[in-house]
């Protein structure tokens, strides 16, 4: 099965994202506003045990956190994405770190990972320009605890759900 980790940000964020994304993001029917920690990829049973007990272990020595959204940014020309950025991403990168090491170590992943909440994708090149220029004067300044992750899998008709959450447990 397809699985991959997440934080769902708070629900101001969420609505604010979603007042986005249900015009420019054609998956806002499979899953709700997000920061990706690990991408998808095909679990057996096996690998799943693996990843529940690294996460538990990962959780335990994690503090809670704040992140900061402060903008609309894109991966452009690299990918026609639109996403709110973060203002520091720091704590999000030393908790991607801890979860993709040791049994979830991403190989030959193409790519630098850049925390983000995708809010636009798949757009062409003109409406992705148009829509950033309308976006890049109005501002963002919304904040949430990161306080627990989610172990997601993606059911038969593409949606993704949660198989488990992980509190954030460490001082």
């Amino acid at each position: 099965m397809n699985c991959g980790i997440a934080i769902f940000p708070s629900k101001q964020v969420q609505d604010a994202a979603n007042s986005y994304r249900k015009r420019y993001d054609p998956h806002y029917n499979f899953i709700q506003p997000h920061l990706t920690i690990r991408e998808k990829e095909v679990w057996d049973e096996a690998r799943l045990s693996v990843a529940v007990e690294h996460l538990e272990q990962v959780t335990s020595d994690f503090a809670p956190f704040e992140i900061e959204f402060n903008r609309f940014s894109s991966f452009y020309p690299v990918s026609n994405v639109i996403y709110l950025a973060l203002a520091d991403t720091e704590a999000m990168m030393r908790l991607h770190q801890a979860i993709c090491s040791c049994d979830l170590e991403e190989c030959s992943k193409p790519y630098t990972y850049n925390p983000h909440l995708t809010i636009g994708q798949q757009l062409g090149s003109d409406e992705l320009h148009d829509i950033l220029a309308s976006l890049k004067t109005t501002p963002v300044d919304f904040r949430t605890r990161v306080d627990r992750i989610h172990l997601l899998y993606q059911t038969d008709n593409g949606a993704w759900t949660v198989y488990q959450t992980f509190l954030l447990r460490g001082q």
